[in-house]
């Protein structure tokens, strides 16, 4: 319990800091257990209400369960909820089968370029952590991207003494990320202290459960049984598979996560 309430606390302190240095800030929200974990502390961190808009980028390719999840909570949230989509490559037929790097490129980055510069905002809170992938295990809690979005992972600015990176050169925007500290079974053993609502995704139905979740187009279940919170804890606990080995983007090749993240993928 002391464990997740130090958690807690710095995610906390990280997100007020956001907020204090940027008014122009949006939260995103894929309503994976992750960003609705962000969400939650969110909210702590501001007394039940988030004073900004919360942004899902919708691909149309999500499974429904993730629809019907972020439609019931963000009206018992009373969340200022924004739906980032890129319909001109939509109605040009863009999809998985046209290559995963250029979906998720085309759907979520180039959707999201035209929903900051429509709305102007200067920073973003995203629920990304180190131990999800090698690519992420790079990050800065506060990491610039330049005008084309471009991450320039090889040169970043060092985080001593909780200082972190304000200053914004023209046309760049900062990713905030709050949660990097955090691992996997940390998140459900949050998600179980603190009661937090799950997609019910996550949980095994006929042995099979998401570990990973996004569009049903690219994710695949892993066997499991654990059909509870506790359950899916234990098996953390022993398990040697990887979180995102359900995800097709983790397996086009190598650096193909590299790839996405410099060209501005979440």
């Amino acid at each position: 319990m002391k464990y997740l309430n130090e958690l807690e606390s710095r995610s906390i302190y990280i997100i007020r800091e956001a907020y204090a240095r940027f008014r122009d800030i949006a939260l995103l929200w894929s309503i994976g257990k992750d960003s609705t974990t962000l969400l939650w502390l969110t909210r702590k961190a501001f007394f039940g209400k988030i004073p900004f808009p919360v942004v899902h980028i919708d691909t149309s390719y999500k499974f429904k369960e993730i629809y019907e999840f972020r439609d019931r909570y963000s009206r018992e949230w009373g969340l200022d909820l924004i739906i980032s989509q890129n319909k001109k490559a939509l109605q040009e037929g863009m999809s998985h089968e046209k290559g995963k790097l250029e979906c998720c490129n085309a759907l979520k980055t180039e959707a999201l370029k035209a929903t900051l510069a429509e709305r102007h905002f200067k920073a973003l809170l995203l629920a990304i952590r180190r131990d999800e992938h090698g690519i992420r295990a790079k990050e800065r809690y506060f990491s610039p991207r330049n005008t084309e979005f471009k991450w320039n992972y090889k040169e970043q600015s060092p985080e001593l003494w909780d200082l972190y990176k304000s200053q914004l050169d023209s046309g760049e925007h900062l990713r905030i990320h709050p949660m990097l500290h955090w691992r996997e079974i940390d998140i459900w053993q949050y998600v179980h202290k603190e009661k937090i609502p799950a997609v019910s995704l996550y949980f095994a139905k006929e042995g099979k459960r998401y570990r990973s979740i996004g569009c049903h187009t690219c994710c695949m279940p892993v066997d499991s049984r654990a059909d509870t919170i506790k359950k899916v804890i234990r098996e953390l606990e022993t398990t040697n598979t990887a979180e995102r080995s359900g995800r097709a983007q983790d397996k086009e090749d190598s650096y193909a996560m590299q790839k996405l993240r410099s060209l501005g993928y979440m």
